[in-house]
């Protein structure tokens, strides 16, 4: 979907929700949006934050975000900006995602003096795979009953945080021990399709009303 970041929801970019999330974190000393789209570009900068040119070559549909994110880091600091120990990943596509959870997986992966977190969902879905039109469950002990299954967890691409100096060594955020937080359900709708966006405004609405 080109330029979802700023797609209208509920009357504002999308990509507005995540810069307001940025800015109720104190941890955070430094918002920063990368991108190649001088449309993007402009709303970053109506909306106040800082923007790093990302080349062309680094925006293709294959291109890892590690790459952006090495590029941006690699930009800052030829531009006097203090050596960073951390970098969290926010994409504008959570936008039901708190503060809240942002400085707790900040804060977790400092008190466990882990080097990369990533954001997870818990499901209890019977999950397996397809072999030749025949469903083959990876848990074959799962009971029937849904809420008697233990969960699995799945990356709710929410929050990342890794130290940098890992992901400019390794290019890569996974890690062997990647940690974890558990993101609240209602804050991983993960936005790629019109039928997101119709979800996400629904969300919105439904949250403004009983507030």
């Amino acid at each position: 979907m080109p330029r979802k970041n700023i797609r209208p929801l509920n009357g504002r970019p999308l990509l507005a929700y995540t810069v307001d999330q940025a800015r109720g974190v104190a941890e955070l000393d430094l918002t920063v949006v990368s991108t190649e789209d001088p449309e993007i570009r402009a709303v970053a900068l109506e909306l106040g934050v800082r923007v790093i040119d990302r080349p062309v070559a680094l925006a293709t549909d294959s291109s890892p975000t590690e790459a952006a994110l090495r590029h941006a880091l690699e930009t800052l600091s030829t531009q006097e900006e203090p050596a960073f120990d951390y970098v969290v990943v926010l994409e504008p596509t959570s936008p039901l995602r708190s503060s809240a959870t942002i400085h707790n997986c900040v804060q977790t992966i400092v008190d466990r003096s882990a080097v990369s977190l990533l954001g997870v969902r818990e499901t209890r879905e019977n999950i397996g795979t397809l072999d030749h039109g025949f469903f083959r469950p990876l848990r074959t002990d799962a009971p029937r009953r849904r809420q008697d299954r233990k969960p699995f967890y799945i990356e709710s691409s929410t929050v990342y945080v890794c130290r940098v100096e890992h992901l400019m060594t390794t290019g890569s955020l996974v890690t062997e021990d990647w940690c974890a937080y558990v993101v609240p359900d209602h804050e991983s709708v993960d936005i790629n399709t019109l039928e997101d966006f119709a979800l996400a405004e629904c969300l919105i609405r439904m949250r403004k009303e009983t507030q």
